[in-house]
This record gives structure tokens, sequence and C-alpha cells, in this order.
């Protein structure tokens, strides 16, 4: 249950320290949502008439948009989430291995780590891009079909089958950046261990991933209900706790899989004794 639990335990211990660092990936998060193509998307799925086209199939699963400046709030999501990933996962390390919270340190290891944090979020940003693509044209083709019962079968069938594939991929590399945070490999080598590392832990892992991406996509679906503002600002709660959860737990699972001893747990034990 460490797996799945650990990192919202964390979270919730030490918020006021961690949540400064999720506000501005969250806010641009946010705001590269496609607010009007979500709402029409599921308008037309309650409608009786699950139809669309794959734009607009497109444009709701995806959190890249194509509009000026809706292309500035993408890129600046990008930046925000890969910049805070690279200050706040050292400092969690840290915590983590030494018992000590606080902020010194938290520049010290940009240069080495910023880069992989770039890298690390463009990966998987390419893996949500291409199941977007890839479910959207599903789902156009799925439109086709006359029976009408049929198509909802075959939609959800879909988004199930290609968000659990989805997941299982990203749990190929997901312990890289602490590897390379931890143990100073390069990135082939920090790929390999990190891979060997998720042998007894992937499954539970997935289970993870898929319990937060379902219950993200049920939030998502029912704040498009609500007018554009409070939307944005329902998404805006949600994805400070998603960043966090995302990041924090490539710690926790870290720990566990390479079964190392956690100083904040260890520390604030003997503080009761």
């Amino acid at each position: 249950m460490r797996t799945v639990f650990g990192s919202w335990k964390y979270i919730f211990k030490n918020i006021w320290f961690v949540l400064p660092f999720a506000i501005v990936p969250a806010l641009f998060l946010s705001l590269s949502l496609d607010f009007t193509a979500i709402r029409s998307l599921l308008s037309a799925f309650l409608s009786g008439a699950p139809k669309a086209g794959f734009l607009q199939y497109f444009n709701a699963f995806s959190v890249v948009r194509f509009d000026l400046l809706g292309a500035v709030y993408s890129v600046c999501a990008y930046l925000a989430f890969s910049f805070c990933m690279a200050l706040l996962l050292p400092l969690v390390e840290k915590h983590m291995r030494l018992g000590k919270l606080t902020l010194s340190g938290a520049y010290s290891h940009m240069g080495s780590l910023l880069l992989s944090a770039f890298v690390i979020v463009f990966l998987y940003l390419f893996f949500y891009e291409v199941w977007a693509v890839v479910l959207s044209a599903v789902l156009f083709a799925v439109a086709s079909v006359g029976n009408v019962i049929a198509v909802y079968i075959l939609d959800v069938l879909a988004f199930v089958v290609f968000s659990f594939i989805m997941l299982y991929l990203a749990t190929v590399c997901y312990l890289l950046f602490p590897c390379k945070q931890v143990t100073g490999f390069g990135t082939y080598n920090a790929l390999m261990y990190s891979y060997r590392l998720m042998s007894g832990l992937r499954w539970r892992l997935v289970l993870s991933f898929v319990m937060n991406f379902l219950a993200m996509s049920a939030a998502v679906i029912g704040f498009s209900y609500l007018g554009e503002l409070a939307f944005r600002l329902a998404t805006l709660v949600l994805y400070l706790f998603l960043f966090l959860d995302f990041t924090i737990r490539m710690e926790t699972v870290y720990f566990e899989a390479d079964k190392l001893d956690r100083e904040d747990i260890l520390r604030s034990y003997r503080e009761l004794l």
C-alpha cells in the first residue's frame, strides 16, 4: 500500500512545504486544457449520438493547444513542470535521506538535473500526446459503427485499453530521474537500473496510476459542467495535487524499490520516543 498511498501521506504531512512548488505548473496545465472541446465532447457523448470529428476528440484529450494563447500556456506548463520538478525532487530526496526538511540546496543540483527534468517531462508528454492521437483516431473510427450501443461499449473499451497501455509504458522509465539524481549514473545505466528496480513494483505502480488517472478523468469531466472560470479553478486545485503526487511518488517508490531507510519517517518516530 506504500506504493499506492505513500506519496499522498508524505504530501499531506508536508503540504505547506511542497505546495508552493506546484502552483505555477498546475496553473499553466489548467489553462492548457481546451474547455470548449471537453464540454462539447461530453455533450455529444450524453446526447445519445456519441460522434465527433477527430480534431474535436484530440483537442478534448490533449494538453497541447494550437491556438496562439493556448500554445503559450502549453509551453509555459512544460517549462514550469520541468523546472519545479528539478527544484522539488532534490529537497524531497534530502528530506528522506537525512531527515532534514529545508530549502537549502534547492539550486545546488539545478545544473545537473534541469536538463534531465526537461527530457523526462518531454518523454511523458510524448507518451500522453501519442495516447491522445491514437485514442482520438480509434474513437473517430468507432463513431461510424451503426449501432449506438456498440459505439458506447467500444468507446469505453478503447479508453480503458489505451489508457492502460499508456500507464504501463509510463512505469518503464518512472524511476529514471531519482536514479540519475541519487546514483549519478548516465542516462542509459540509470534507465537500466531503474527498470530493474521496478521489476517487483511495476503492477502496484500501474494500479496506483490507474486509480489516479480514472479519478482525474472523472473529475475533469465533472468540472466541465461548470462555467469556464470555475472549471479552471477546480482543475487548478486538482493539478496541484497531481503534480505533487507524480513527482513525490518517484522518491517514495525509489526508496521502497532500492530498500533504503527513510530518515524522514525514522526521525519522526525517534522524536516520539
